[in-house]
């Protein structure tokens, strides 16, 4: 499996398949454990269609962390490639003030970490997305094209 990094804007709006986001509170990882399984993850889902890959990610991080005061901005581009398919996502960084009291969706628990547990849903990619969004501090830098085998 690779990962690949690019620029904003990389792939056409449809194309768009995710929008995943590495939130924190203050300097907190902010991560999400799902009802239904045993694991932590990212904030984020499957655009809907006709869905702006950018109110996606907003939807999706407050549908799944309660954010309610928050500050998300778009970080790049990526792509996870298997067995020579790519599905494509855009990547958010957000800040949370915030979280609503009670969780509305899927998600039954937010957490807050220093460092990325062991126990994560898709421990390959949160790895990468949050490792990449901890390096690259101005999403400037993301003019290059990255790939990581993972």
């Amino acid at each position: 499996m690779k990962i690949h990094f690019r620029p904003l804007g990389t792939f056409k709006t449809n194309g768009y398949l995710y929008a995943v986001t590495v939130a924190f509170k203050g300097d907190k990882l902010v991560l999400v454990h799902h009802k239904d399984r045993n694991t932590y993850e990212l904030p984020g889902g499957t655009r809907e269609p006709g869905e702006d890959i950018n109110d996606t990610g907003s939807r999706e991080l407050i549908e799944e962390s309660g954010a309610k005061d928050f500050i998300i901005e778009p970080f790049c581009d990526y792509g996870v490639e298997r067995d020579g398919e790519i599905s494509t996502g855009r990547l958010f960084k957000a800040q949370i003030s915030t979280f609503d009291e009670q969780l509305q969706h899927e998600m039954e628990q937010v957490s807050l970490f220093d460092e990325l547990p062991p126990n994560l849903t898709y421990p390959e990619i949160i790895t990468a997305l949050v490792n990449t969004v901890k390096t690259i501090q101005n999403t400037e830098n993301i003019h290059i094209t990255t790939s990581q085998e993972v």
